[in-house]
């Protein structure tokens, strides 16, 4: 009966009576975090976030003390080393160059195959010239391909034996963008420890875990893959959605040395593993037909996941390719970062490198005197006491050290000091360029580069390395 004289018509006295209820039943932290919800509301409404401070101004004499006081930084960081003076090149690169007007045998450019200055290729690419112009204006994907771009890769494809080939308008970009289209973040590359500087930008960009290894040791390889394996057993779900990679070169730029394909190809089937190749110091220069590494070894290339190289030294171009499967090389159309950013290749450039693969295909014995030549070079400079010969017997491109000094400055000035005799004796050379605030890896001693192509003859490269020995000697008896 009371219960019924307390209600009213719409129920608010039971909705206290419930709260009242739900207050008692409640827990007591559950009451507690509540109330402090509520405060911190109530604070944010209420106070202010900031506090303003009262400023004293200063006066005239304070602010001329402090402008008198401040001192910019450096628009550009004080130089510690002066650079180094330019050699100018006058007239048209070839077997012979002309060097701060000194007539010099070109052992400085990698022109293997001697295609720089070649009249056939100039005059394919004088006719391209008036047939496309002298550019696309355009990345691949955007009005940029031409019907001589799709004649190139499948030029390419053919010659080197693969399903099909892309490619790029320039060659360091091209393996620095095939590595990140495949290898992405939580993916491990294993890597030599002396690839070249491209690899390096395309190991960095594809922010993966690299592990480098050993200069051609496949025995260190092994071991870390060894030692991967037994990580994936413990984390068998991390492991299967985790890539791997092995990136070699054919010819390494920074040492001259052939990589070891028959033992990589067994590490990649054992151990399941992608494996790239980068050869564009291989190509045009290794196998009876110039066709890289894999036909050096007698290896078929289906076996090499991915083989990348450059168009501008073996066929004296520009740009570079990827050549593997279909689906391989369809991927980077859309992922390959240069392929799709960059304006395509200028059409004569294309021209000209088909006209060099024209060249290659009819004429294969400038491979075999090619590697002759490099390695007549490489026994002729092996007798000079102070310098020291470093890549492989076959390799038209090879190192030259020097043995006199430990001191990575002395060693550079020295061999600054014989480049610069041999020119004005005749012979062009060149030190390796590095860039030591860039390059993942520095410990590599400085060296001279030396590059031999076929159009040079045995008397030619046996006055050179005479050259290079009296200029040598004379550095030698003289410090």
């Amino acid at each position: 009966m009371s219960t019924s004289t307390t209600t009213s018509a719409d129920g608010s006295e039971w909705m206290w009576v419930d709260l009242m209820n739900a207050l008692y039943q409640a827990p007591l932290y559950h009451l507690s975090i509540e109330a402090l919800l509520v405060l911190w509301i109530v604070r944010l409404m209420f106070f202010k976030s900031y506090k303003i401070e009262e400023k004293v101004p200063l006066t005239e004499k304070e602010k001329q003390e402090l402008i008198d006081q401040w001192q910019p930084e450096p628009l550009v960081p004080k130089l510690t080393d002066l650079p180094k003076p330019y050699k100018v090149v006058t007239g048209q690169p070839g077997k012979r160059i002309t060097v701060n007007s000194y007539d010099c045998l070109n052992l400085a450019s990698m022109n293997f195959l001697g295609f720089l200055g070649n009249k056939r290729i100039e005059e394919k690419s004088t006719n391209a010239i008036k047939k496309y112009g002298v550019g696309s204006c355009g990345p691949r994907g955007f009005y940029g391909t031409v019907d001589v771009h799709l004649d190139l890769e499948n030029r390419l494809a053919k010659y080197i034996g693969a399903e099909e080939a892309i490619i790029y308008a320039y060659g360091f970009a091209t393996i620095a963008s095939a590595i990140p289209a495949y290898s992405k973040r939580g993916d491990i590359i294993y890597a030599d420890e002396c690839v070249c500087f491209a690899i390096q930008k395309g190991n960095q960009a594809s922010r993966s875990k690299i592990v480098y290894f050993k200069h051609n040791d496949m025995e260190d390889l092994e071991a870390k893959l060894k030692e991967q394996e037994l990580k994936d057993k413990k984390e068998p779900k991390r492991a299967s959605v985790t890539r791997k990679f092995i990136v070699v070169e054919g010819i390494y730029a920074n040492t001259g040395n052939i990589c070891p394909l028959p033992k990589l190809i067994e590490l990649k089937y054992r151990y399941k593993v992608r494996l790239f190749i980068e050869e564009t110091f291989s190509f045009g220069v290794l196998g009876e037909h110039g066709r890289g590494v894999t036909e050096h070894f007698n290896i078929p290339i289906e076996k090499v996941d991915l083989v990348a190289g450059s168009l501008e030294y073996s066929l004296a171009s520009i740009g570079g390719f990827c050549a593997g499967r279909t689906y391989v090389i369809d991927h980077q159309r859309l992922s390959g970062q240069g392929y799709v950013f960059s304006a395509s290749l200028p059409p004569l450039l294309s021209c000209a490198a088909i006209e060099a693969l024209d060249i290659m295909e009819e004429d294969t014995s400038r491979f075999s005197i090619l590697r002759k030549n490099g390695s007549f070079m490489q026994q002729m400079l092996s007798n000079i006491p102070s310098l020291e010969v470093v890549g492989n017997p076959e390799s038209p491109v090879f190192h030259l050290h020097c043995k006199l000094f430990k001191d990575r400055k002395r060693e550079e000035k020295y061999l600054e000091s014989l480049v610069d005799m041999c020119m004005k004796e005749g012979v062009a050379l060149t030190l390796a360029a590095r860039l030591e605030q860039e390059e993942l890896l520095q410990d590599q001693s400085p060296s001279i580069r030396v590059c031999v192509s076929s159009e040079m003859s045995e008397d030619e490269l046996r006055q050179a390395a005479n050259i290079i020995e009296k200029a040598a000697a004379k550095l030698e008896s003289d410090r």
